[in-house]
């Protein structure tokens, strides 16, 4: 089509020239010429266009995604991205399920955590990094030793872009209205208990929950990790009463929503939290930018405003002890653009994409002193000293280490966990069906 206007153009304009005798026959010659070397090139520009397709999820809530692409093609206009929502659900899941299957056409995947990059390294759909990285001498040391726990048989299958830590969101006004001081960045998990029983009630004819408890396992179970005795992967989890014990109490007293009913109405946490009735909320801090961006479109009036503390800790260990997870980037082995895939994963993994995550308010796997000011100081971050101070950490352990089982033993706690959330089992007996489930999988 687009040939046959340009040939209806030409003619058209010989006819005129002839008519107005304007031009002998070698400039007609050289005019036909320029226009057919015209169209040449603007084809040849179209083919050369290289567009990488990124598997990711909840694109519309995560506001960095976007940026991170456009900031990427500004730098290589050669390159398209286009962004490929899979949602959160199940995400792992239906990566999984595409990339095995013999369709799957990603040029670059986000890793959501350590099971599903375990359980993509074990079917074998992912592509080494190491020799790009060895080609282009990416210093790993940058990432803090995150990357040394990532390594599967020898070798490296995802660069992490993100490195969240896990806070404690609190609804200021409920706080105000209730009466009640502000959580604080040195709090034992005892002290925070009494704080949420403390705030919850009804106020001004409004239900008010102290806590809120997304239905993820990570939620309660990764409490008890955080005193450095205890691993996730041992097959002994004697360690996650008390927890489960404090959580399924406050659920009986309604300090706290409960399980069932989450899960019966899929209610996503952020909206939990914005409906202005939860005064505090324990998630991770890539919550931070959509809370920001959520404001400043006038949504979330509800909760505008927020801060943030530290995790609470156990008994005797030092504040900032919280719990860390990782997202990643990683190349398809069977991507047909590899090469265009390896810049793009150095860029959104690199200096340049940790300062734009930390611009949009989200805390990069590289980071340093000038990342956490660029965060602090973003617009619609929180004010107050003990927000700015929450991001400072003691020490971080990973929610799941990146060994062989971990997505076998995932699947066992997080049965135990359904079962025990909706009370269809004691803690006790999750324990034990827990303890012997995992027990059988890494012996």
């Amino acid at each position: 089509m687009r040939n046959k206007v340009l040939g209806l153009l030409l003619t058209v304009t010989l006819i005129i020239l002839e008519m107005t005798g304007c031009t002998g026959a070698k400039g007609t010659n050289e005019s036909t010429e320029q226009l057919n070397n015209t169209a040449q090139e603007s084809d040849n520009k179209s083919e050369d266009k290289i567009t990488l397709k990124w598997a990711l999820w909840d694109a519309s809530n995560n506001e960095c995604y976007k940026v991170l692409a456009d900031a990427f093609m500004d730098e290589h206009p050669e390159v398209n991205i286009e962004m490929v929502d899979l949602g959160s659900a199940d995400y792992s899941t239906a990566l999984g399920t595409q990339l095995a299957g013999e369709n799957a056409d990603y040029d670059v995947v986000t890793i959501k955590d350590v099971p599903g990059y375990v359980t993509l390294v074990k079917k074998g759909v992912l592509e080494p990094l190491d020799s790009f990285i060895e080609k282009d001498g990416i210093d790993l040391s940058c990432y803090s030793g995150v990357t040394d726990q990532l390594m599967m048989n020898g070798w490296l299958y995802e660069l992490p872009f993100r490195s969240d830590i896990w806070i404690i969101y609190y609804n200021k006004d409920i706080f105000d209205l209730a009466g009640v001081p502000y959580p604080t960045n040195d709090m034992t998990w005892k002290q925070y208990d009494k704080l949420c029983r403390k705030v919850a009630g009804t106020y001004e004819g409004r239900q008010i929950y102290g806590a809120h408890y997304h239905t993820w396992r990570s939620t309660v179970q990764l409490d008890g990790i955080l005193d450095g005795k205890n691993t996730i992967v041992d097959g002994h989890y004697e360690f996650t009463k008390p927890y489960y014990e404090m959580v399924l109490s406050q659920q009986k007293d309604k300090v706290c929503m409960d399980y069932a009913t989450l899960k019966t109405r899929g209610l996503h946490y952020s909206a939990a939290f914005a409906q202005g009735n939860v005064a505090t909320m324990n998630m991770g801090s890539w919550f931070i930018s959509t809370l920001i961006n959520k404001i400043k479109e006038g949504e979330y009036t509800q909760c505008a405003n927020w801060g943030i503390v530290k995790y609470p800790h156990a008994e005797g260990v030092e504040p900032g002890s919280t719990l860390s997870t990782i997202t990643a980037l990683a190349i398809p082995k069977a991507a047909d653009n590899k090469e265009a895939a390896w810049d793009f994963v150095r860029f959104v993994s690199g200096e340049k994409g940790a300062e734009i995550m930390a611009r949009t308010g989200n805390i990069p796997a590289m980071r340093g002193e000038k990342i956490a000011e660029l965060i602090a100081g973003m617009d619609g971050f929180p004010n107050d000293e003990a927000s700015k101070e929450a991001l400072v950490t003691s020490h971080t352990y990973l929610e799941m280490p990146a060994i062989d089982k971990s997505s076998e033993i995932e699947a066992v706690l997080n049965k135990q966990h359904d079962l025990l959330m909706n009370e269809e089992t004691g803690i006790d007996e999750a324990i034990t069906a827990m303890n012997e489930g995992v027990q059988a999988i890494i012996n």
